[in-house]
């Protein structure tokens, strides 16, 4: 920048430089066109001790640059095809050039941008009206000379090469709004518009050739490479970017070398000696990536095979991407593989046929540049050692910046500007039509972006040798930057890049997965230990940061694991053993049930049936069914349909059946009971059917307020590696509350049939309800503190047993004993058996015709009579007829009947029984004769057992106790 200031304060003091180099090559137009190309590849530098380095000096210009020669006749090419298109010809219009060589070197190239700028005049476009050189209008006269000729302006520069050149160039030129097209500057800062308004190029910025190198890393999966650079524009910002991109994806610089920008320089050489020795010393970065010129990488190449070459991994930047035939001497198979990425090219076939003309075209060879190559090479070589050094993707780009800048001035002209006239078209506009334009290159249109940028991609080569000549253009993928992708452009070259991945360049091991990276303090990212994944997280990649977490509602996973598993669902389903047994005891208690039921109903005028309870074994047969039923909605997946039926369905089924068994229980303490105040009581609130009611509808209000207020609903409950579908009973408070009723009415129905526990066998019905009540009382005290400390999916299965446990022995102490007399022992299913098995328990219990343990008070004793069966009392009303009848003592007779006439009675309770009246007393009479007379009238008796009773006669009251 410095310099720059120099060359314009010392022009505008209308001083003349000496630095001036003359055009390598011109050629008359209307519109001028100037190049800018690196014909030479440096310039030898004054030696401070030098005298008069003070004053300025010609720049000498050494290493004739055989690629760059070809690129400023590329140029010349494409002006002179321009001048041959109809867009031109129709016009009249030819264009010119001017070209220059930057020798490679910033002071060069501001000496070679100043010549473009002269002539450039501001009038006519609102401008001062005088020439910026100190001309008049519209152009500028050669200081200190006598000529006045006027020197036609360039409108538009082609160049430079490199970008340190062009961003040099551009500052000079934003001054005069001349528009500079490069076809390989780079640089990302270039793309700024507000410090260089007038710069443009045919290529992508850095940023996109830095994209596709760190895709071309990460696809590979390398991150852990060391970059070599220059300490220029270029190389600072291309690094720059790089390093950004590669943080960004993980990947690391194990070194960085910067080498002098300027191939002149003295510490080249020591700078190319640090470099080897630094990559030799990381042994593990087995890829490079860098941003140097061709000539350095020649230099190091030779330096590493001086050595131990190690087989590496060189990318190369556009830069040195095509310098395969700089480097045929040098042996790659062991220096490894060289990926180059080349500005997208295509059909130069016509710039191929100029070269093959170059010999007879004597101007060309007039050419001062060309003068010396001709010197240089044989002339007949002349045409195949250029077509050699041609570098595809920068004639292309040269081409499209010339097609572009036809285009624009057609445009321009067209529009009525004088465009024949020096001067009076002015840069900046044909900068504003290079901005709008539209050009077409082989069929397809391109245009500048807002940056006045042309992205068209990159062509990643691989170096190819062949015959001893490396092939640098040996394209196998495309980077797209629309997407950020590169896809290989054939299968076999995919195959090519698939080899790729057998590099391995780490700084540690990659972490498999099920492992995830752990960083040591103070060392790089990509510089790691691996740890293993604990439970429930996992790692699915390699090289991961961190382990991802598994959702645990229903996922889990073991230690260092690669995925999450989904959790087992757990629940008793109608496939395990244990829920197969218990629906098939289910099963088998609901045909018991029903087969029961079926028997009972066809035997119901017998006289087991009738005491067994008649109807009301019915209710509580179907009440059992209903409970069998409920063990079936535990079973399979919870749903909330299932969930709100088992328990409402269980409970209200055995409540129904302990309400029968309470009313039967009820029944044989109203027959037995002596005590007339209790008898009396029980007498009033004995309604059975009522009491079935009221017990069912205090739990039906239970389960209403339960299903209501908080009802069961099915919940999964996640463990470890399972998830446990159950139901949530919602109230636990209801649940307990619903078996708390059903256990109190059980404890009733208990009580009630202790006291008759001493029953004879044929009616003994609470023997048989002690032990049911018993078994379902024992089961559900069980039942609580297993259920309270059970978890798992067999938690259903507890209640399921202690529900089948309660059926089954209500189902077996009620009804298999009745069934065995039914089915096997039908002589007992008798009247008559059912009263001789009375009679023999009586003998048993008694001996004797004796008073029972009932007494009746002396008053009692002189007016009543008194029967002693045994040791149960029963009441028997006696009632008054006039003829005379005979009775007998039916179990199943509810009415005894005295008549007035006497009669021969025959009793058949088969025991004997001890009469006193008032009027006499007779002893050991055997009911199965005719009764002896007791009363002056006859009389017949009828005792009913269910239905005791007392009646009062018009003369006396009888009482009768008979004792079993």
């Amino acid at each position: 920048m410095l310099r720059y200031l120099y060359l314009v304060l010392f022009m505008d003091a209308g001083v003349q430089t000496t630095a001036f180099v003359p055009a390598a090559a011109s050629a008359p137009g209307h519109i001028i066109i100037g190049g800018l190309f690196p014909i030479h590849a440096g310039v030898q530098h004054v030696s401070p001790s030098q005298p008069n380095v003070g004053s300025p000096q010609h720049s000498v210009c050494v290493d004739l640059n055989e690629n760059r020669i070809t690129q400023a006749l590329a140029m010349i090419q494409a002006v002179e095809e321009a001048n041959r298109s109809p867009t031109l010809t129709k016009l009249g219009i030819t264009l010119g050039y001017r070209v220059h060589d930057s020798c490679s070197d910033v002071s060069t190239a501001l000496q070679a941008s100043l010549d473009f700028t002269k002539g450039i005049s501001f009038s006519g476009s609102g401008g001062s009206g005088g020439a910026v050189n100190g001309s008049g209008s519209g152009g500028s006269c050669q200081a200190n000379s006598n000529s006045s000729e006027r020197i036609q302006p360039v409108m538009a520069v082609v160049g430079a090469s490199s970008s340190e050149l062009s961003i040099s160039v551009a500052r000079l030129l934003t001054l005069y709004v001349t528009p500079q097209i490069s076809y390989s500057s780079t640089a990302t800062i270039l793309s700024d518009k507000v410090r260089f308004p007038a710069f443009m190029r045919t290529v992508p910025n850095d940023n996109y050739q830095t994209s596709a190198m760190v895709k071309l890393l990460s696809d590979n999966k390398w991150n852990w490479v060391g970059v070599i650079t220059t300490d220029g524009d270029y190389g600072r910002s291309a690094v720059d970017s790089f390093a950004s991109q590669a943080a960004q994806n993980g990947i690391c610089l194990a070194f960085k070398e910067v080498l002098p920008d300027s191939v002149t320089n003295p510490n080249v050489n020591s700078s190319i000696h640090r470099a080897v020795q630094t990559i030799r010393n990381n042994m593990r970065a087995k890829v490079i990536v860098s941003f140097a010129k061709p000539v350095y990488m020649q230099r190091l190449f030779e330096e590493l095979l001086r050595g131990l070459a190690e087989d590496r991994v060189w990318i190369a930047s556009d830069g040195w991407s095509n310098a395969g035939n700089q480097m045929e001497h040098l042996d790659f198979a062991s220096l490894g593989t060289v990926i180059g990425f080349f500005f997208k090219s295509g059909n130069i076939s016509s710039f191929r046929q100029y070269l093959q003309q170059i010999n007879t075209r004597s101007d060309i060879q007039d050419f001062p540049f060309m003068q010396k190559y001709y010197q240089s090479v044989h002339p007949v070589n002349v045409t195949s050692v250029l077509l050699k050094n041609i570098h595809l993707p920068a004639v292309f780009s040269i081409q499209m910046a010339i097609g572009a800048i036809s285009q624009a001035v057609a445009q321009l002209c067209s529009k009525g500007e004088d465009c024949k006239t020096p001067g009076a078209v002015k840069p900046w506009q044909l900068l504003r039509a290079l901005k709008n334009t539209t050009f077409e290159k082989e069929g397809k249109q391109y245009t500048f972006d807002e940056y006045g940028d042309v992205n068209l991609g990159y062509d990643i080569s691989i170096w190819s040798t062949t015959g001893g000549t490396i092939r640098s253009l040996n394209v196998v993928a495309e980077y797209h930057p629309q997407n950020n992708s590169i896809t290989p452009i054939s299968p076999e070259m995919e195959w090519q890049l698939s080899v790729l991945k057998s590099v391995v360049s780490k700084c540690s091991n990659s972490c498999e997965p099920g492992e995830v990276k752990k960083t040591v303090e103070g060392q790089h990212t990509c510089c790691y230990e691996c740890t293993t994944c604990p439970e429930n997280h996992y790692s699915n990649d390699t090289d991961m940061d961190q382990c991802l977490s598994c959702d645990t509602t229903k996922e889990w996973a073991p230690a260092r694991s690669e995925a999450c598993q989904l959790k087992t669902m757990e629940l008793l389903d109608w496939e395990d053993g244990f829920a197969i047994v218990l629906l098939a005891l289910a099963g088998l208690g609901i045909t018991m049930a029903l087969v029961i039921a079926v028997l009972f109903l066809w035997q119901r005028n017998t006289p087991v049936v009738r005491a067994a309870g008649g109807p009301l074994c019915q209710v509580i047969l179907f009440s059992l069914t209903g409970s069998f039923v409920s063990v079936v909605f535990f079973v399979g997946q919870p749903s909330n349909l299932k969930c709100k039926v088992r328990q409402v369905l269980f409970g209200l089924s055995f409540t129904l059946c302990v309400s029968c068994i309470l009313v039967k229980s009820l029944k044989i303490l109203l027959a037995f009971h002596f005590n007339p105040s209790v008898h009396r009581a029980l007498r009033q609130i004995y309604k059975p059917y009522a009491i079935v009611m009221a017990c069912m509808g205090l739990q039906v209000l239970v389960c209403i307020l339960w299903l209501v207020l908080r009802s069961p609903r099915p919940r999964q409950s996640p463990g470890p590696t399972t998830v446990l579908a159950e139901c949530d009973e919602g109230s636990y408070v209801a649940f307990g509350t619903m078996l708390a009723y059903i256990a109190f009415l059980a404890l009733i129905c208990f009580g009630f049939a202790f006291k008759g526990r001493k029953l004879p066998e044929s009616y003994n019905e609470a023997k048989f309800i002690t032990f049911g009540m018993l078994i379902y009382l024992i089961s559900w005290v069980i039942f609580i503190p297993v259920y309270v400390t059970t978890s798992g999916k067999y938690l259903p299965a507890v209640e399921m047993v202690v529900i089948l446990m309660s059926n089954y022995g209500i189902l077996c102490c009620h009804f298999l004993p009745k069934c065995y007399i039914i089915v096997f022992k039908k002589e007992h299913n008798t009247k008559d058996a059912f009263l001789k098995n009375v009679y023999e328990y009586s003998q048993r219990s008694s001996g004797s015709v004796s008073m029972g343990s009932t007494y009746l008070d002396s008053e009692e004793k002189r007016n009543s009579e008194v029967f002693a069966i045994g040791q149960v009392s029963i009441d028997l009303p006696s009632k008054v007829v006039n003829n005379n009848t005979k009775g007998t003592v039916d179990l199943e007779t509810p009415i005894s009947e005295f008549v007035k006439e006497q009669m021969p009675s025959t009793v058949n309770l088969a025991s004997p029984v001890f009469m006193t009246t008032k009027e006499q007393k007779v002893s050991n009479v055997n009911f199965e004769s005719p009764i002896s007379e007791v009363t002056k009238k006859p009389m017949t008796s009828h005792v009913n057992l269910e239905k005791p009773a007392i009646e009062s006669t018009k003369s006396k009251c009888l009482k009768r106790t008979f004792s079993v």
